[in-house]
């Protein structure tokens, strides 16, 4: 009978069987402990096999971190060099040069004779200004044309800048009677505003501070409007002065049908017209165009029927229908006096300027 673990057929022939095969080779409990266990490492275990990734050797990587560095450092400072240029040179396309003060003539015109008197209709219609355009229409606009350093654009708003002035200045019922000077002050660069105002407050005979020379100006308590329709002639001529401003210079003809105001009496409907020829010289720079302003460099004043003393540069001081010039002529000047010269010009008005009486 088979033992229990022997093949149902027993122990083939021809092959060692049994255990007493096996019984000669003993592992003693010593030579277990004795035995070594050797872990072989990744590269050992890879043999003559050249690994897929060489490692940069330390000198080429100390060389690769220099050259990074190097490059990192020479951005840094061409950056740090153009904000500092930028700061300190940046991009102008000139100097601010400061406005200058306006310099003003003012001329009276004195009658022949009595101021002829109607309505303005009548008044309008026998005097040349018959012809004239109506307010703003007859400051017209030349044909618009760029310059060498100025654009079609930029010569167009100068132009409408310096009508502006003309039409709140010579043309606003306000400024006209009203006593207004906020719509012209707000066209004028801030560098004459002082003498503006200086002009405005405290009118003196100096050249540089007559209100007339700024604006069209009548006395409310003496004088009013007959007719709000004031005509104008004129022209409009653009210049390039330089390659950072432009200037123009306007010549108009303003014609005025005025009478006496209520204050002074009753009311009358005879009407008297009062013309002033005005002649002004703006400039104007980039800045100036950009913020719709200018700069009134010269404004020269010829305004009758007036008296030749009369003193006109806080307000323009018609004769109206039916008065004459006074006897006195101009105001005498004495060459060897001290203080400021004065200008004395008076003028007389023509009678071809006049309706016929």
């Amino acid at each position: 009978m088979a033992r229990r673990g022997d093949p149902p057929e027993g122990t083939p022939e021809g092959l060692p069987g049994g255990e007493d095969e096996y019984r000669s080779v003993v592992f003693d409990e010593s030579f277990v402990q004795a035995a070594r266990v050797q872990e072989f490492s990744a590269e050992e275990r890879m043999g003559e096999h050249a690994p897929a990734v060489r490692s940069l050797p330390a000198a080429g990587m100390r060389r690769a971190s220099k050259q990074i560095l190097l490059f990192v450092l020479l951005v840094a400072v061409a950056f740090g060099t153009a904000v500092y240029l930028g700061i300190r040179q940046p991009h102008q396309p000139g100097a601010v040069r400061p406005a200058e003060q306006l310099r003003i003539t003012l001329v009276p015109l004195a009658p022949r004779g009595p101021v002829p008197g109607g309505t303005p209709a009548e008044l309008f219609a026998d005097s040349p200004a018959a012809q004239y355009r109506s307010g703003a229409a007859g400051i017209t606009m030349p044909a618009v044309r760029r310059t060498a350093h100025f654009s079609e654009g930029q010569v167009l708003t100068a132009l409408a800048t310096a009508k502006d002035f003309l039409v709140e200045s010579s043309l606003d019922p306000d400024v006209l009677t009203g006593g207004a000077v906020r719509p012209v002050r707000a066209l004028l660069h801030p560098d004459q505003l002082a003498q503006f105002d200086r002009s405005v407050a405290s009118p003196a005979a100096d050249g540089r501070h007559a209100t007339t020379g700024w604006l069209v100006r009548f006395d409310p308590a003496k004088v009013a409007l007959a007719d709000d329709t004031v005509r104008v002639e004129g022209t409009l001529i653009v210049t390039e002065t330089a390659s950072e401003a432009l200037e123009i210079t306007s010549d108009h003809t303003f014609v005025y049908a005025l009478r006496p105001a209520a204050t002074t009496g009753p009311a009358s409907d005879e009407a008297s017209l009062f013309t002033v020829r005005r002649e002004m010289r703006f400039r104007f720079d980039r800045d100036d165009l950009r913020h719709h302003r200018l700069e009134a460099l010269a404004g020269s004043v010829h305004a009758g029927p007036q008296d030749c003393g009369s003193d006109a540069t806080g307000f323009l001081r018609p004769l109206l229908a039916g008065q004459r010039a006074g006897t006195d002529g101009p105001a005498v000047t004495d060459p060897y006096a001290p203080g400021p010269a004065t200008a004395s010009l008076c003028g007389t008005l023509s009678s071809a300027a006049q309706p016929s009486p």
